[in-house]
């Protein structure tokens, strides 16, 4: 095993295990994924639930730990997402293993550097140590599903903290789908698990794209990360909207209409000062997170929007607005 990089046998599963009887059915559904211990991004996200014509159903999709390695921090979080719907990604499955041989799990590619694949490791080893202060939540974590198979207006939609092959998969990640080879992969991944939407995380950078499907139109969205900024120049999260109602928030970025169910893009926008100041205290500077996610916390990535509307992705009509109001007051 090559901690970070190389992942357990347990993570596997087939693509066609999702093809089964919904684990549950919603009208509005967000997706979670990524929210890496910021409490300030889950209470925006209170905040953006409350704001809506109707119930929401929310799923936090995996990492939902990641930087919350005080005590209180560590229960607040697990404490308000355990009372959701969840799966577990890799940073939760680690938590609630005693083998530490897979690091944080993440399953990194090569493209990212080994600097970065040990500061992983490290981080999920500190967050480990707080983790087994707390074995009741523990086992709470090891209990979560990999995946879920939900409804929305009748559409089947696929859950996944990676891929619909892996818990910590990167065939959703935007440098696999730049050819036909990766979206071909994942057009078989919707056929085995019978969906028409594939909702992920784990790559922590935003994508979204259609797909021609043999039974119609179908969605990919990779909402990034609902904990840290996901677009240069930014300070907000980002989470995946599924409903049978239109977006009508003024947080909608983008998204696409697949046979009447609205599949939208929403920004997070937690406190960037209050978010700052909890992470400062944890991880200091020199410390590997902050090393790791200092300048993507406080500046963003180096990533546009453009990077992550890919086919049949429409710009909302409210940020096409404030896009255009900013122009012309430049």
């Amino acid at each position: 095993m090559n901690p970070g990089r190389n992942c357990p046998l347990h993570y596997r599963y087939a693509a066609k295990s999702l093809n089964r009887a919904a684990d549950f059915s919603a009208d509005t559904l967000y997706v979670i994924g990524g929210l890496y211990g910021n409490q300030p991004a889950l209470r925006a996200l209170r905040e953006l639930a409350a704001a809506e014509p109707g119930p929401v159903t929310q799923v936090f999709n995996g990492d939902f730990n990641w930087f919350n390695i005080d005590a209180a921090g560590f229960t607040a979080i697990n404490e308000a997402v355990l009372g959701h719907r969840a799966i577990r990604g890799n940073v939760e499955t680690e938590l609630a293993n005693d083998d530490d041989a897979s690091g944080c799990g993440c399953g990194y590619p090569d493209s990212v550097s080994d600097a970065e694949v040990e500061r992983s490791n490290a981080i999920a080893a500190r967050l480990r140590e707080t983790a087994r202060k707390f074995p009741e939540l523990r086992e709470r974590l090891a209990a979560l599903p990999m995946t879920l198979s939900v409804t929305v207006g009748g559409l089947r939609i696929a859950i996944v903290h990676g891929d619909c092959e892996s818990l910590a998969g990167w065939t959703y990640d935007e440098s696999a789908l730049r050819d036909a080879t990766g979206h071909e992969r994942v057009v078989a991944h919707l056929a085995a698990a019978n969906a028409r939407i594939i909702s992920c995380s784990h790559t922590c950078l935003p994508l979204a794209l259609t797909l021609d499907t043999a039974i119609g139109t179908a969605a990919l969205f990779n909402n990034g990360a609902a904990g840290m900024p996901n677009f240069a120049g930014t300070s907000f999260g980002v989470i995946t909207r599924i409903s049978t109602c239109a977006a009508t928030t003024p947080a909608a970025l983008y998204g696409t209409t697949i046979d009447g169910v609205f599949i939208d893009a929403l920004a997070v926008h937690y406190d960037p000062v209050a978010w700052q100041n909890e992470f400062a205290d944890q991880w200091p500077a020199g410390s590997a997170a902050e090393l790791s996610y200092g300048k993507r916390i406080a500046n963003g990535p180096r990533y546009g929007l453009n990077r992550a509307m890919g086919r049949g992705i429409r710009i909302s009509h409210t940020l096409l607005q404030q896009v255009r109001a900013a122009g012309e007051r430049s």
